[in-house]
């Protein structure tokens, strides 16, 4: 495959920050943005804000989609910015994609694009319909705190400076981290739960959890099952064709809102559109709503392995991805080797094919 690998960052460039889904106009956000600022003017870099950023006329948006995809768009292809990362994370982002210009942003130089969750709405199309790789990790707010091993990792990928990342061995309760926050805008993580992966193996046609490592190789390639349920069979649906072109990928799974229920549903969703075809296994984060969620019988993990055991590869559950902090941040579009040993993950990208 013929993947754009963008140019990494250097020392004194700028960063551009849009808002293609929701802004900082609210605290926390407003303060971590400020603190953001700071912390890249200390790592060597200058942010260059949108006006969306500082808007909330939107629904669910930080204002008309229009505009923000204009922001987007502007912000992209502008030879004065050396990457983006987005103001944050929303609802729906869905209708900003409607009118940014893919077909521009596709011939424009490649730069880098970090983001999750409702971004998953731009880096999901940038990596399959543009054929341009991009980070899924922190949003610019996510920088505005003391900085911990997630964000040097992130900013490492950006500046190219180190090509893997391993998970972390403790992680935050959401509330837990909610509250630390609503007592101190500039928190660091609230490390109370230890980290345990379940990895699940092809045994006589089903998934079986074990012990054993495991080694999976392809094209990362995923974001928030959320929002990539909702752009099956849209214009934004590249799948056929990505599949076409590719050997193996490794799919990345993480949900936001999604009860147990709501994830299996989205899981054979995709499933039945043909999106898994070319899988060589999946690595699910934990889930941010579903998290220790149990309707009916369905859990967070027989809502992805009994739908996935049909495709025979190993699945690594609860991985350091997603809306549960700390989160590994991992490049969308490149290829990569994953090496799972208990409690332990290692993420390689070499960006090549």
């Amino acid at each position: 495959m013929n993947i754009r690998i963008p140019p990494f960052l250097k020392k004194h460039s700028t960063i551009g920050i849009p808002a293609p889904s929701f802004g900082c106009t609210t605290e926390p956000y407003i303060t971590r943005l400020g603190e953001a600022q700071k912390q890249f003017a200390a790592a060597g870099y200058t942010l260059k804000t949108g006006n969306c950023v500082y808007k909330s006329d939107g629904k669910g948006i930080s204002t008309n989609p229009e505009d923000a995809a204009k922001e987007l768009t502007d912000f992209y292809c502008s030879p004065e910015t050396s990457a983006l990362i987005s103001a944050g994370g929303g609802e729906l982002m869905c209708e900003t994609a409607g009118f940014i210009d893919f077909d521009k942003i596709a011939k424009a130089p490649p730069k880098w694009f970090m983001g999750y969750s409702d971004n998953t709405n731009f880096i999901f199309p940038l990596v399959t319909k543009c054929r341009t790789a991009a980070i899924y990790g922190q949003n610019i707010t996510g920088f505005g705190k003391p900085w911990e091993q997630s964000e040097n990792d992130a900013l490492a990928l950006l500046e190219g400076t180190k090509m893997y990342v391993e998970g972390y061995d403790m992680f935050q309760l959401p509330e837990k981290g909610t509250e630390a926050k609503n007592e101190n805008p500039l928190s660091k993580y609230v490390l109370t739960e230890k980290k345990v992966l379940k990895t699940f193996t092809p045994q006589s046609g089903t998934l079986k959890e074990t012990k054993d490592s495991a080694e999976i190789q392809g094209i990362l390639l995923g974001g928030c099952l959320d929002v990539l349920a909702n752009l099956t069979g849209t214009k934004f649906d590249c799948m056929k064709e990505f599949n076409r072109d590719a050997d193996k990928i490794i799919w990345i799974l993480e949900a936001c809102d999604l009860n147990p229920m709501d994830i299996r549903r989205s899981v054979w969703h995709l499933a039945q559109c043909g999106w898994f075809e070319k899988a060589s296994g999946f690595i699910i984060g934990r889930p941010l709503a579903a998290l220790g969620q149990t309707i009916m019988g369905v859990d967070q993990y027989n809502a992805v392995t009994d739908i996935l055991s049909e495709f025979g590869v190993p699945v690594i559950a609860d991985a350091d991805i997603g809306h549960v902090s700390p989160s590994m941040p991992v490049i969308m579009g490149s290829a990569a080797h994953v090496t799972v040993c208990g409690n332990k993950i290692r993420i390689d990208m070499n960006g090549a094919f």
